[in-house]
């Protein structure tokens, strides 16, 4: 709380060459874009970081596979070039894995057309991942034998990438890079809107924790809101050429299903891409794709019932998946760009995650329309280049502002590592070493929790059951990850709440002992705030009723 309150008398009294709005991928990656190459930046969230569409992805780093389909080669292109240049700046969290591919009798392309499809994939990413490969059934089910292969004409295996640990977290560390290049960022800080007052933007702002309001004056606006970007527009009385329309997905986190790690991918029965996605000692099945005229969402029993439909059908499981087997839900929109002249009435189902840039030069105002994880580092490298041609001065142009530290870095934490033997510390219930968990959620920064370890060793004791997180983890997000609120933690600098039963966190002891690190003498307040503010996603619903015929 601390650098919070520190970071909002900053908002209060400086002055800013850039206010980002929004702290989603698109404001962070600008954030830490601008920061780096040595702009003056404040950024606000009305919530905490990744609080909303960065926190409900399927955790995919991909070029757009299904974008082929409708010949978008310019994007799956741009996309694959995205993926493989985030795998070698981010190797401890953005690696490849493999997607098998079952297709059933009566599906609209055969087997072998589509594997000459990821071929040409393959080759417009400049065959940087391993090759694709065709499946027979018995393939299939050779390789994965819980998938049901019944009325399979075969499939194939192709390469992507994925988030080893969760989205929001890969939000949060650029956001943790921009902190480190001097921004200014503060969560739970609302815009209410703002005005041009000569060459300077002034944003009414307010404190959500105490209500408190206070002016942020910055030379540029940008308005990175993600799915509120048309909303906050009216606020500021900005036109646009580009508008949202908002896709729901939802996703259902299970129990393990299987130990192979990779994606299982299928055609739902509406002919949609939907996967079976690794998520450590869980697995993670979805999406569904439904036209929504509003950002706020939530799962209903039709998307449970729809997700579990579909993976009962594709999958032999001892047991069919039911509504008990669901440990937790996400539940999220898509905001997708479209030209404001074109009305609402567009098949949303063949629109891309394309981001657009929309920026008015009389007042120095941009807007983020769009975007995904994959394109991230795109992104902030655009909004400098247009930050630049409204006249702000970035002395460190060429500044490489993303990415791990370099291998010698690595290798002087590693090397202090294995003096201490920290790899024997590991829980046995862990799912890798301990050196490479920390190296790979806090690079650096993870240097000092060594230091911690070794004069105390039950600083590597894990602390909340159920989960791989040690005591001196919360200690650093306590100090340097603006832990406002216990979700902040439980969903989003971790993924506690995806992971573990809601049930079980409501009466750990570990998860209270966790409260007293983060917040001390609140630690019952907080407790107690976040089990009243969020309800069990995973608790019982009616399910639809089936109508008689």
């Amino acid at each position: 709380m601390k650098l919070r309150n520190r970071n909002i008398e900053k908002l209060h009294s400086d002055e800013f060459d850039v206010l980002i709005i929004g702290g989603g991928i698109n404001g962070a990656a600008t954030a830490a874009a601008l920061s780096g190459k040595g702009a003056r930046v404040a950024l606000i969230d009305r919530g905490d970081f990744a609080g909303s569409t960065s926190m409900h992805s399927s955790n995919l780093v991909w070029g757009g596979i299904k974008y082929m389909e409708s010949k978008d080669f310019a994007l799956v292109r741009k996309l694959c070039k995205s993926r493989n240049h985030l795998i070698k700046s981010y190797p401890s969290t953005v690696q490849e894995i493999r997607f098998l591919t079952n297709i059933t009798r009566g599906f609209r392309h055969s087997p072998r057309y589509l594997w000459i499809g990821t071929w040409l994939y393959w080759l417009m990413g400049n065959g940087f991942t391993r090759r694709p490969r065709l499946l027979s059934p018995k393939d299939i089910k050779q390789e994965e034998p819980i998938i049901d292969v019944d009325d399979s004409v075969g499939g194939f295996e192709y390469s992507d990438a994925y988030l080893h640990d969760n989205d929001a977290r890969f939000v949060f560390n650029f956001v943790r890079h921009a902190l480190n290049h001097g921004a200014t960022a503060a969560n739970y800080v609302e815009s209410l809107g703002a005005e041009r007052e000569g060459n300077v933007w002034v944003t009414k702002a307010r404190n959500v924790m105490d209500g408190q309001t206070f002016d942020i004056r910055a030379k540029v606006l940008i308005n990175a809101a993600g799915p509120w970007v048309d909303q906050h527009n009216t606020l500021t009385g900005q036109k646009t050429t580009h508008q949202h329309l908002y896709s729901k997905g939802i996703h259902l986190i299970v129990p393990q299903l299987t130990d192979s790690q990779r994606v299982l991918a299928f055609f739902a029965d509406d002919g949609r891409l939907f996967f079976v996605i690794p998520m450590g000692n869980r697995t993670c099945i979805g999406t569904t794709d439904t036209h929504m005229e509003h950002p706020e969402v939530d799962v209903t029993g039709d998307d449970i019932d729809f997700v579990l439909e579909n993976i009962n059908k594709r999958l032999t499981l001892d047991k069919p998946l039911s509504q008990a087997d669901i440990i937790s839900t996400r539940c999220g929109v898509r905001p997708l760009a479209i030209k404001a002249d074109q009305g609402n009435d567009r098949d949303f189902l063949q629109l891309s995650r394309k981001h657009v840039i929309d920026t008015n030069q009389d007042s120095a105002h941009i807007s983020i329309f769009g975007g995904k994880l994959t394109d991230c580092l795109n992104v902030g490298d655009e909004i400098a280049e247009a930050v630049a041609k409204l006249g702000v001065e970035l002395p460190d142009q060429g500044f490489r502002w993303y990415g791990e530290p370099p291998n010698a870095v690595k290798q002087q934490f590693m090397d202090h590592a294995k003096r201490m033997n920290l790899d024997a510390m590991t829980a046995a219930t862990s799912s890798e070493p301990l050196s490479s968990r920390l190296w790979r959620r806090y690079a650096e920064q993870a240097m000092p929790m060594l230091e911690k370890i070794r004069q105390d060793p039950a600083e590597a004791d894990i602390l909340i059951e159920g989960t791989e997180y040690i005591r001196c983890e919360l200690e650093h997000a306590r100090d340097h990850e603006m832990i406002t609120q216990l979700e902040d933690f439980l969903r989003r600098r971790a993924k506690v709440s995806l992971v573990v039963h809601h049930e079980q966190l409501r009466h750990s002891k570990g998860l209270k002992e966790a409260c007293r690190v983060l917040f001390g003498e609140q630690a019952e307040e907080r407790f107690e705030a976040y089990f009243a503010q969020n309800r069990d996603t995973a608790q019982p619903y009616t399910p639809k009723q089936e109508v008689p015929s």
